[in-house]
């Protein structure tokens, strides 16, 4: 009986999460019908970049190339490598004709800031001091270090905030997907982010939801200093979510989807490479509470594990309604999976593994609140963030 009870809860959520969870699944959110502006505002391109010499080849050389009609600069902001990051910078910029580059270095962040954020303040504030005398950027386009871009990225995401009246415009970047984890694990994670946060929430005009994709977010001058960002941000382990949702609070309207011309060139070939992506995060996402870790661990099994169990159970054990429920419920979970598996151009075969992935990021997020609990916080490059005392993170 229980197994039965458990194999139709989940599919009952499985059918709310079908219908009534913005559509969630969905992958034609891409960017709102634009027009050219009459006049094309100046725009700053702020890089924030630690350790990243072995991916700026692929990236930076396409920012430089970008084909803006109006006013542009890169400032990449070197926060504290160890690898030469700044020297490879800017002997990409001497090899390629295109836009102006600063490079600078903040330093180290001082206490209560993470590096990425107190790079990019440091960032912003260069390239409205390079405007010298004028009004300075209009726009900012905060992108990260390991994201390519075509050569017209820049202008159509200027052309759809124009045209929209959007104050911050969010791409989630198409993410690389070449070895086996990649292939098991990369899709995923962008069907779980838009689960929690679907983007057809995120782009109503006066929502409660908001979110961003770090990788690709132009943000209005003028909204950035509304909401305080990046100061008022500056603890954000999950930066694109707080900037989001600080945006929004200020009065701001923003929109995330999904990619066409904007990818990621940051391989992560092993798990362990793809665990640590997770992991150093997931607990933060849960505001380093054990009762909402309990929660989702529990709401993973339920969504994600009981109907493969229930269906294999079942037909094993003659237990033909759980089994119907379980396979009814992996069913929808598989069809739900399917449209971001193409936009990924990945095989149908792989949707019905999603309870198999689905375990893996239960591990990861249980290991995130270990980690956490052993002191080592939010760990990555050298950079260890933990939660500081009295913190308290408020969901949207």
């Amino acid at each position: 009986m229980a197994l039965l009870l458990a194999a139709v809860a989940s599919l009952l959520v499985w059918l709310w999460l079908l219908l009534g969870q913005g559509m969630f699944w969905r992958t034609d959110v891409r960017l709102p019908p634009r027009t050219p502006p009459r006049h094309w505002p100046p725009v700053a391109v702020v890089v924030p970049a630690r350790d990243e010499a072995g991916v700026l080849p692929l990236s930076l050389p396409s920012l430089l190339a970008q084909d803006y009609p109006g006013e542009a600069r890169v400032v990449l902001v070197d926060d504290a490598s160890s690898d030469g990051t700044a020297a490879v910078a800017r002997r990409l910029a001497c090899e390629q004709a295109g836009l102006p580059l600063t490079v600078t270095s903040p330093g180290e962040p001082p206490p209560g800031w993470t590096g990425k954020l107190w790079a990019l303040r440091h960032g912003i504030e260069r390239a409205r001091a390079d405007g010298g005398s004028g009004p300075g950027p209009v726009y900012l386009l905060l992108t990260d270090a390991d994201i390519a871009h075509e050569p017209d990225s820049l202008r159509e995401l200027v052309a759809a905030a124009e045209s929209n009246g959007l104050d911050l415009v969010s791409q989630m970047a198409r993410l690389r997907v070449a070895t086996f984890w990649e292939r098991l694990v990369v899709p995923a994670f962008v069907y779980f982010f838009a689960q929690l946060y679907p983007f057809r929430w995120v782009n109503r005009a006066g929502g409660r939801t908001a979110a961003a994709a770090g990788g690709c977010v132009l943000l209005r001058t003028s909204a950035a200093v509304r909401a305080g960002v990046p100061d008022s941000v500056r603890q954000a382990v999950i930066d694109d979510v707080s900037l989001a949702r600080a945006v929004r609070r200020s009065g701001g309207r923003i929109w995330l989807g999904l990619a066409d011309r904007v990818d990621s060139v940051r391989p992560y070939p092993r798990l362990a490479d793809l665990w640590r992506m997770v992991s150093r995060s997931a607990y933060a996402q849960l505001r380093h509470q054990p009762a909402l870790l309990a929660l989702t661990v529990a709401g993973l099994v339920l969504v994600y594990l009981v109907p493969p169990l229930a269906l294999v159970a079942g037909l094993a054990g003659d237990r033909p309604a759980a089994a119907w429920a379980g396979g009814l419920a992996w069913l929808v979970m598989t069809g739900s999976y399917l449209p971001l598996l193409r936009y990924f151009g990945q095989p149908a075969a792989l949707a019905p593994l999603l309870p198999l992935t689905a375990l893996l990021y239960l591990l990861m997020t249980v290991d995130s609140a270990v980690q956490h609990y052993r002191g080592r916080g939010a760990a990555w490059k050298g950079r260890t963030y933990p939660r500081p005392e009295g913190a308290r993170v408020t969901q949207e």
